[in-house]
C-alpha cells in the first residue's frame, strides 16, 4: 500500500469537510444532488467523449495503482541479471531456457526467449524498446484520462455555479430563497475544484510516476539482457545497471 496516498486522501477529505465546519457552513452544505449531477457526471462525460475505450479501460484499471502500486524490484531485478550472467559465462547461454517458465513478466520472458534463442543484441534491443514505448504510451493515455477529468472539472463546476444563480434570479422577489440559493449554486465550485485539485489530478501525476518508473525499470532490463547476450562481465552489469538506481 502507498501510505502517502492513503494519508493525502484522508487529509484532504478532512480539509474539505473541516473547513465546511470551521466556516459555518456545515456537513450538510456540501451536498448538493443537482451540483453532482452536473460536475461528477458532467466531467464523466466529457471525458468519455474524449478518450478511446482502450484507454478508459486501461485507466479504470490503474487506477488501483494510486494506492496499490505495483512493487518496486529493482534491486532484485539486477540480482538476477548478476546471476543470469554468471550461469551464461559458464554453462552457455542455452543453459538460461529452463528459467524461462519461472518469469511471470511477460517482456522479461519475452527478452529472454530472445537471448536464449541467440538473437543479435542490437535486434534484441530494437525489439525490446518498440515494446517498451508502446507499453509506456498505452499507459500514459491511460493516466491523462484522469488529467482530463481534472481540467474540465472546475469548467462544470463554474458552470453549476451559473446554472445555480439563474435559479436564485428568479426569485428574487422571495428574499428568503436567496441565500440558500447562493449556497448551493456555489456547492457546485467546490465540487469542481475540489475533485480536480484532491482527486484527479494528483491522481494523473501519481499514475504518470508510476509509469515513469515502469519504464526505467524496462530500460534497465533490456541493459541488462544486452549485456548477458554480449558475454559482459556479471561484475561489469551489476555495476552498469546499479546507476538506473540512482
Amino acid at each position: 500500500m502507498d501510505i502517502l496516498s492513503i494519508i493525502g486522501a484522508i487529509l484532504g477529505l478532512v480539509a474539505l469537510v473541516g473547513g465546511s465546519v470551521l466556516k459555518g457552513a456545515g456537513i450538510s452544505g456540501l451536498w448538493s444532488p443537482a451540483a453532482f449531477t452536473i460536475v461528477i457526471l458532467g466531467t464523466i462525460a466529457a471525458i468519455l467523449l474524449q478518450t478511446p475505450m482502450h484507454s478508459f479501460r486501461r485507466a479504470l484499471r490503474i487506477s488501483a495503482w494510486v494506492f496499490r502500486p505495483p512493487p518496486q524490484e529493482t534491486d532484485r531485478l539486477i540480482a538476477r541479471m548478476v546471476e543470469w550472467s554468471t550461469l551464461a559465462r559458464k554453462q552457455g547461454l542455452l543453459a538460461l531456457e529452463p528459467l524461462l517458465e519461472q518469469q511471470s513478466d511477460p517482456f522479461l520472458r519475452k527478452g529472454l526467449q530472445m537471448v536464449v534463442d541467440g538473437v543479435e543484441p542490437d535486434t534484441i534491443r530494437q525489439m525490446l524498446e518498440i515494446e517498451s514505448h508502446a507499453h509506456t504510451k498505452r499507459d500514459i493515455a491511460a493516466a491523462k484520462v484522469f488529467e482530463g477529468m481534472g481540467i474540465y472539472a472546475p469548467t462544470l463546476g463554474i458552470i453549476g455555479a451559473v446554472l445555480g444563480l439563474m435559479a436564485v434570479m428568479k426569485n428574487l422577489a422571495d428574499p428568503s430563497k436567496l441565500g440558500h440559493g447562493i449556497a448551493a449554486a456555489f456547492t457546485a465550485t467546490i465540487y469542481g475544484i475540489g475533485s480536480a485539485n484532491l482527486m484527479f489530478l494528483p491522481m494523473a501525476s501519481k499514475l504518470k510516476g508510476i509509469v515513469h518508473r515502469q519504464e526505467v525499470e524496462r530500460e534497465m532490463l533490456i541493459e541488462g539482457l544486452i549485456a548477458i547476450a554480449e558475454g559482459e562481465n556479471p561484475r561489469n552489469i551489476e555495476s552498469r545497471l546499479a546507476g538506473f538506481i540512482h
